[in-house]
């Protein structure tokens, strides 16, 4: 049995030198392993008699406890260096400022709808918002836009196969006039509302996208004229921009819910568009099938009607020439407005 306190020496010894996990698992192997030493001495019992094997066998037990007892420890003593030396190489400063995170900013088309609503909000309009997919209905119809009608041809695009509780046709509402039907329904008269909000249309290259922004505002009442749209779409234009020195003028144009209709388009006094007429709307006087789609009589209610791109509003005050630009989420780009 002087055999036992040897072996027990030795691997002692053994383990106290060995530096890595893998290393000392092959130590214990040799000791504790299927063909390990202490290992071959229990196979040999079976040959001793049994007062012998007893005793033997206690002893080689006990050497094996202590072999063991000696494996964890340098088990947790690998480990323990390990962490430390971990923690010595991935140790920060605690005195240090902190880093933080990057502060985000308001996307220069969120900040043109901001400003728009603040612009109108200032002069009396109310602020109005409603469901992005849209019965055919309020989309069309009641804008006097019946089905079949050769003005639909550009918009007539994201159908839904759903339809509503009425059995009415579902889509992705092609611009925010059908707020104006809501919200006239639901409000009685006057009526002096704007509606921003996305829109989709089949439609994308350098000033188009298949989504973009809209705002439309409506204003009836028992006497209001062209003169009145001229007055509040001028002003407009000049507090967004913040100059008094640009020029306004109504186009004839063609829209099937006013009419008279009319695009609007300005012209910077200085600049890059300096001179140039520069489309930046379309209204009209509201037509008064639509009025009485309102729920309203049209023989004693009149009002105007506009709708304007959002992202033509941004790219014209920012100076712009890719619409795209909006919504590739480039941060170098986003950067300039944070």
């Amino acid at each position: 049995m002087n055999d036992l306190e040897k072996i027990v020496s030795e691997a002692i010894d053994q383990f106290a030198s060995t530096r890595e996990s893998a290393e000392l698992e092959r130590v214990k192997a040799s000791y504790l392993g299927k063909a390990g030493r202490l290992t071959e001495m229990l196979k040999g019992l079976g040959k001793l008699a049994p007062e012998a094997r007893r005793e033997s066998g206690a002893l080689i037990n006990a050497a094996k406890e202590r072999i063991e007892a000696a494996l964890t420890a340098r088990r947790a003593a690998i480990a323990l260096a390990a962490l430390e030396a971990r923690l010595a190489e991935e140790s920060l400063d605690v005195t240090l400022p902190g880093r933080g995170r990057g502060r985000g900013g308001i996307h220069p088309v969120i900040r043109t709808w901001q400003r728009v609503e603040a612009i109108f909000r200032s002069i009396g309009f109310d602020v109005a918002d409603g469901p992005e997919i849209e019965s055919d209905w309020y989309n069309f119809t009641a804008l006097n836009n019946p089905e079949n009608h050769p003005a639909r041809s550009m918009q007539d695009t994201f159908y839904i196969e759903d339809k509503d509780s009425s059995g009415l046709q579902l889509l992705l509402r092609t611009h925010t006039s059908p707020m104006q039907v809501r919200y006239a329904r639901q409000h009685r008269a006057p009526v002096k509302v704007i509606a921003p909000g996305r829109t989709y249309r089949v439609d994308s290259d350098a000033t188009h996208s298949p989504m973009f922004h809209q705002v439309e505002g409506l204003w009836i009442d028992e006497h209001i004229s062209f003169a009145d749209l001229k007055g509040v779409y001028t002003d407009f234009l000049r507090r967004f921009f913040e100059t008094d020195d640009l020029q306004v003028r109504f186009r004839p144009s063609f829209f099937p819910f006013t009419e008279p209709s009319a695009e609007i388009d300005m012209m910077f006094a200085d600049g890059p568009n300096k001179g140039k007429w520069l489309e930046i709307s379309g209204s009209g006087q509201v037509h008064p099938t639509v009025v009485r789609n309102f729920g309203l009589e049209p023989e004693r209610y009149i009002g105007f009607a506009f709708g304007s791109g959002l992202e033509r509003l941004t790219m014209l005050r920012y100076g712009i020439n890719d619409l795209r630009l909006f919504f590739d989420g480039d941060l170098r780009f986003l950067r300039q407005f944070a």
